[in-house]
């Protein structure tokens, strides 16, 4: 099996999409941050003591796609034509969706993952005083559309 990002001489290599057709990508990645059951009812009372924390960590999360390129030494940058994130509070934590979209050579699976990611840290940014065990969990790739190799879906 041949590996994309190690060239010939076996270093590490960033791969040349320059004769990629430019195609519309989607991708979708999850994850959870854990947490105890007074956090989430703070959450969702907006009683926390560092202000609204889902809209604070969307938005910390769509800045965090968008820097993915910076992050990842061999991740390409592209032009993101959509970031969503998606949060939800169930019984034992919060729940993040992120989508990334983009119209480019390439996927946009780690600007999802990483979206989740930066989303799960400024959660527990946010609450690590009220709860030191809040935990990220389970990131994860959901589905991606488009290129060369087409759909996929977890």
């Amino acid at each position: 099996m041949s590996l994309s990002h190690i060239n010939e001489n076996g270093e590490a290599n960033m791969v040349d999409t320059s004769g990629k057709e430019i195609t519309a990508r989607i991708a979708t990645a999850s994850g959870k941050v854990t947490m105890k059951a007074e956090v989430l009812s703070a959450i969702a009372n907006g009683q926390t003591p560092k202000g609204d924390v889902l809209a604070t960590a969307r938005i910390a999360g769509i800045m965090g796609a968008k820097k993915t390129s910076e992050l990842i030494p061999l991740c390409h940058q592209i032009a993101l034509n959509k970031v969503e994130i998606e949060l939800t509070i169930d019984s034992d934590g919060v729940a993040i969706l992120a989508t990334a979209k983009t119209t480019d050579r390439t996927g946009v699976e780690m600007e999802a993952l990483t979206a989740v990611t930066v989303t799960g840290l400024t959660l527990i940014d946010m609450i690590k005083a009220m709860d030191p065990h809040a935990a990220i969990r389970d990131v994860q790739v959901e589905s991606k559309s488009g290129g060369k190799t087409g759909d996929w879906k977890r």
